[in-house]
């Protein structure tokens, strides 16, 4: 069972958790109105960051008190990677089965065990090097999970290495659309159903090039069979969302380019509804990433 972290944000440290492979850190914050089979939000911080520092900026825990949503902050070590990103292009961390991948499926099953939560609601974002072991995790494990949001992150299989990684990023080569579809199908026995998928992503990005966010939407397509343009497009704070529905006209996909943002996860901290506090990567722009992604979710209803 979890012991107090100390820290302000109120998150408190999962000491144990399966075999853990990928030698990773694990915070959890559980809202004191979280209702018996309530929903599990898996929230993986960006190179640089900390788990209490991205909660901190994202405002997540102040969004689970309001709704009662459990929270689950997988965290890096140094030891594993300087910058504590998570190693989403290395060999052994990428893959079903092993690595940090098992180290956060492990981390949900205990918490989904240890807070009786609905495993049909969990739900996993990240940011940067956490946005792109999201689509690690949703293309590794897709049984566990109902949605993915993926913030300037990448999509699943795009690099090897740290060099591919690197010219990845800058969005040079990748897989094409056969091979980004493929590489999901292959990563697991699963036949659906998919989890949905929400991607963010600065237009001004130039850490992680905004034409990974496309690739992202691309690569489940294909999966979801919502293939061509959107469905719909509409506007949202002052920002175009995208949106793809499948034949029964539930929303599978969206996608919002932040015209004008640079790299970081995009957020409204002032006013009624404002969640979070500006930092580092954590951009003030006028739309909050964390309250329209847990709508996506239905969880905000």
């Amino acid at each position: 069972m979890p012991t107090s972290s100390g820290s302000d944000n109120q998150l408190t440290h999962l000491e144990k958790f399966g075999t853990d492979p990928g030698s990773l850190h694990a915070d959890i914050y559980i809202p004191e109105n979280f209702p018996k089979n309530g929903p599990l939000v898996v929230v993986l911080h960006g190179s640089t960051q900390s788990a209490e520092s991205y909660n901190r900026g994202s405002g997540w825990s102040e969004l689970a008190d309001e709704c009662g949503i459990a929270l689950l902050y997988p965290e890096q070590r140094k030891t594993n990677n300087p910058l504590s990103s998570f190693n989403w292009f290395k060999s052994g961390d990428t893959d079903r089965g092993g690595g940090e991948p098992l180290s956060i499926r492990h981390m949900i099953e205990q918490v989904v065990d240890d807070y009786t939560i609905d495993p049909s609601r969990v739900f996993i974002t990240g940011m940067s090097s956490g946005g792109a072991m999201t689509s690690v995790m949703l293309a590794t494990y897709p049984e566990v999970f109902a949605g993915g949001a993926i913030i300037a992150g990448l999509p699943y299989g795009s690099a090897d290495n740290l060099m591919e990684a690197m010219v990845r990023m800058k969005g040079y080569g990748g897989p094409s659309d056969n091979k980004l579809d493929a590489l999901v199908r292959d990563a697991s026995t699963f036949a659906g159903p998919w989890p949905t998928i929400s991607v963010w992503h600065g237009g001004s990005d130039s850490t992680v090039d905004n034409s990974n966010a496309d690739s992202i939407v691309r690569q489940w397509q294909q999966i979801h069979e919502v293939e061509g343009p959107p469905t719909r497009e509409e506007e949202v704070d002052g920002f175009t969302r995208q949106v793809w529905c499948n034949s029964d006209e539930r929303e599978v996909i969206d996608e919002y380019i932040i015209e004008g943002m640079g790299h970081g996860t995009p957020i409204m901290a002032e006013g009624d509804e404002g969640l979070g506090e500006e930092d580092k990567y954590m951009l003030e722009v006028g739309i909050s990433s964390t309250r329209h992604i847990a709508h996506f979710w239905g969880l905000t209803q």
